[in-house]
């Protein structure tokens, strides 16, 4: 017989307890309450659960489903809202904030190129520009879905989105749009007069981007333009106007770093592509896709190299370059264009390549201090 002598009195008879209650006839219909499976299946669950008893079972279900609905991610900050608001923000998708990211970093590298030497970027600006890149990838998303509501139908993928699945009518999705423009140019209307005008001469391409699939094979070069106007924005926002021998070259570069993480995202729909008529630069380049996002990757370094130079960039800033190059050959070398998860896992990987890439600038700025303290000395001394 097992000793029992150590284990709690409490636990020997809860033990007990539920043993008789599992053996009688009148209470298997509770056991089936909690779960359709046999007493071997609660056993086995009972053992997965980590010695927690059958009985504890709900109570950890409840626990599990309140630890889900406190969620901070995106995903569960959705879930937690209420339903009558879940269509909208699913619509811009809140839910998925790798967008939010592609469009922001653009907008983080120029602000952090823009500081003072030994200057941390301007906090504010960052606050800002990431209050508007939430809402205007929303007003994006909101324009792409009244427009392609006959082709998300189609591609099953999209067919969930609310617009085409009936949870939203266009003029309510008409009139979500016109808040979040409304909201976006109340941003906007915080920046200098220069950046206002810069600014309000993107929103042809916000809302023309989505047609470019059905004209042409080149729409990620499209996004790309539309996607990093924060480059030039970012740097008029601070300095009152743009310095284009460096927000030009950095422009380039986001554009070119669209056209790799967008390729990619592309090879997930391009059998739905060809069954509805869409056009995209995964369906022209086929099984070429890896040499031309390796010429895609070469462009954009250089162009970020030259926006180094042209702003006095230091050796973090290049080391940073080396580390960005390197992550985009792996991400090249690794991509298996046919697989969706995989596509899905090295697009969202460019959040990653991003943020190291605004470390570098900032460390990069900090080491500008000590060059020009150097300078200053030596200045200091000839005279």
């Amino acid at each position: 017989m097992r000793n029992t002598m150590n284990v709690p009195k409490c636990r020997v008879l809860l033990a007990r307890l539920s043993g008789a209650w599992l053996r009688s006839s009148s209470c298997l219909s509770c056991v089936s309450h909690f779960s359709s499976t046999s007493t071997a299946s609660l056993k086995t669950e009972f053992q997965k659960q980590q010695g927690i008893h059958p009985l504890l079972q709900p109570v950890q279900n409840v626990v599990f489903n309140v630890r889900r609905q406190l969620s901070l991610s995106a995903a569960g900050i959705v879930n937690s809202a209420p339903k009558s608001a879940q269509p909208y923000l699913r619509l811009m998708r809140f839910d998925k904030p790798i967008g939010t990211w592609l469009l922001y970093l653009p907008c983080m590298w120029s602000i952090g190129l823009s500081a003072e030497p030994g200057c941390l970027p301007n906090l504010y600006m960052l606050t800002l520009f990431g209050t508007g890149a939430v809402l205007m990838r929303g007003a994006g998303c909101t324009i792409n879905d009244m427009w392609d509501k006959d082709f998300d139908k189609k591609i099953s993928r999209t067919a969930g989105r609310p617009i085409a699945a009936g949870e939203i009518t266009r003029f309510q999705a008409l009139v979500f749009l016109g808040g979040q423009l409304s909201l976006a140019l109340g941003v906007l209307l915080c920046l200098n007069y220069y950046s206002i005008a810069l600014g309000a001469a993107s929103l042809s391409l916000v809302v023309t981007y989505p047609l470019m699939k059905r004209i042409t094979y080149w729409p990620q070069l499209v996004l790309g333009l539309t996607f990093n106007w924060g480059a030039l924005l970012g740097w008029s926002a601070v300095k009152g106007s743009c310095d284009w021998s460096v927000c030009l070259p950095l422009y380039f570069s986001g554009v070119m770093w669209t056209l790799i993480y967008d390729t990619i995202y592309a090879h997930q729909d391009k059998a739905d592509d060809v069954l509805v008529g869409v056009k995209s630069t995964a369906l022209r380049f086929q099984e070429q896709t890896k040499p031309w996002l390796c010429g895609f990757s070469v462009a954009m370094l250089c162009g970020l190299i030259v926006t180094g130079v042209n702003c006095d960039q230091t050796l973090p800033y290049y080391g940073a370059l080396a580390v960005v190059g390197a992550h985009l050959a792996y991400q090249i070398y690794s991509l298996d264009i046919n697989k969706h998860e995989d596509c899905w896992k090295k697009f969202t990987s460019n959040r990653t390549l991003g943020l190291l890439l605004f470390v570098g600038i900032v460390l990069g700025n900090l080491w500008r201090a000590r060059n020009y303290n150097n300078v200053l000395e030596k200045a200091t001394g000839k005279k």
